[in-house]
């Protein structure tokens, strides 16, 4: 029971202060449970926006790369560096030698003891089980060589196999079999055969590696160049997108689309009107590769929501438009060579600028080595001072190489160095003198100045490149 004693000595609260105190409440509540908690030094949760880096240009509109620079860039890097290759220019016969080269080039038996998951080693057994699926002796003195359209995303494995294995420090995040990622609508030259008939040895524009055969559609070279020289296309500018539903069509119905995918549109004649029992005027109409019951290509057409995060034609190169694409991933999980259904850190920085329609080797150190663009290079006796006066010009989505890892500068704060990148580990000193060491795992903005790979060497210690996506290939250094 209330003490109406007490009672009488208080003043009634007005309307307009019980209000105010709900809102007031409401907004502490709010703040807390905006608050970010994070093992990520000097980075609070404003910077980790992407409008918060792009109002701190002073031009946001500078095109970095006009779109026949970009065509011009690309045909360079096609003629000049070897790790990119146009697959439908390959031969139409390989000997027999030149088959084998191919096959032994992705699928070695490694110095190194690999292990199970259980722990258990792969013995030599074990790996004659994986060569002898290589069916290197079914290579023929002449091999045919057949083209085919990516239907849905797949892996690119080191030998026809999902067996996942692990180098002796069992991190059970970097299966050692996993190489990279195909996507839908991507050209593949077809090399060879697994002896299991499931797998095949494919040459995407970057890469040589196995893929599962029911994830290629297998069509005329002919054919797919058509499909391919489409001036009119759909871009997937989403960190994931996926085609709208369909009732008893699987094959078009609810598929992943990764970032940089894409799609050629229908003309204005191929459209129609209703389609799978819709109206499609909130539809973008596209061409989607997809595979017959007996491996032939088929093309379909799929319907993509006008509301997905989808561009026609390729996106303006700006340093505005870099930023959003990069936070786009941010806090997606880590995944070596694209596992775990996302990207590691060059498949985050060649997603972001295949939406700019530029394109890079697959490997970083095949990016950071590649004499395309400009680059300001470092040896092993550069100075700190040296690399710190490079570092301090940077401009917005300039690539920073260390062995085995690329990061993108998103901006300075407080003179602070600041990027974004697809990271696994993470180590600092903090200001009381511990050394930390733990893990990002995911698509995360740091400092880059703090960074560390062990309690001796910073990543500004191992940065051996600075490179600047232009047209003309320059050594700045």
């Amino acid at each position: 029971m209330l003490n109406n004693s007490k009672q009488k000595n208080k003043k009634p609260i007005s309307l307009e202060k019980g209000l105010g105190l709900i809102i007031l409440l409401f907004t502490l509540s709010a703040f807390s449970s905006l608050a970010v908690s994070s093992n990520v030094p000097d980075i609070t949760s404003k910077q980790l926006n992407a409008e918060y880096w792009q109002k701190k240009l002073e031009n946001n509109e500078v095109m970095a790369m006009k779109s026949e620079e970009i065509s011009a860039f690309n045909q360079e890097l096609f003629a000049s560096n070897p790790h990119i290759v146009d697959p439908l220019t390959s031969p139409s016969k390989l000997s027999k030698a030149e088959l084998i080269e191919k096959i032994k080039s992705i699928s070695r038996i490694p110095s190194s003891p690999r292990f199970y998951a259980n722990g258990s080693q792969l013995s030599k057994q074990n790996f004659e089980n994986y060569t002898a699926n290589l069916n290197i002796e079914e290579v023929a003195a002449k091999n045919t060589v057949r083209f085919g359209l990516v239907s849905k995303r797949s892996a690119l494995r080191t030998f026809p196999t999902l067996d996942k294995v692990f180098n002796k420090a069992m991190d059970l995040d970097l299966d050692r079999f996993q190489e990279t990622a195909v996507f839908p609508g991507e050209a593949v030259a077809i090399l060879h055969s697994s002896k299991d008939g499931n797998w095949l040895l494919v040459q995407n524009y970057n890469y040589l590696a196995w893929v599962q055969q029911n994830d290629i559609a297998i069509g005329d070279k002919e054919q797919i160049e058509d499909y391919l020289a489409r001036k009119d296309f759909l871009m997937i500018t989403g960190s994931k997108v996926l085609t709208s539903y369909v009732p008893n069509k699987v094959a078009v119905s609810e598929l992943q689309l990764d970032m940089g995918v894409k799609l050629p549109l229908l003309s204005a004649a191929e459209q129609q009107d209703e389609l799978y029992g819709q109206s499609t005027s909130g539809s973008y109409q596209v061409k989607l590769p997809t595979r017959n019951q007996d491996g032939s290509l088929s093309i379909q057409t799929a319907l993509i929501g006008r509301t997905q995060d989808v561009n026609q034609g390729y996106l303006n190169y700006t340093p505005q438009k870099v930023i959003e694409q990069g936070f786009k991933f941010l806090g997606e999980r880590y995944g070596w060579g694209h596992d775990y259904n996302g990207r590691d850190c060059t498949g985050f920085v060649g997603e972001i600028y295949k939406t700019f329609g530029i394109l890079m080797p697959r490997n970083s150190g095949q990016q950071g080595k590649g004499t395309y663009g400009t680059n300001f290079r470092f040896d092993k006796n550069a100075t700190t001072v040296t690399k710190l006066n490079v570092i301090n010009k940077m401009q917005i989505g300039d690539l920073i190489y260390i062995p085995g890892h690329v990061m993108m500068y998103l901006g300075d704060e407080e003179g602070k160095p600041t990027v974004i990148h697809d990271v696994k580990g993470l180590a600092y000193w903090k200001p009381n003198g511990e050394f930390y060491k733990g893990s990002l795992n995911a698509v995360s903005v740091t400092p880059l100045i703090k960074l560390h790979l062990n309690e001796t060497t910073s990543y500004v210690d191992r940065i051996y490149n600075i490179k600047r996506l232009t047209l003309n290939s320059v050594e700045g250094l």
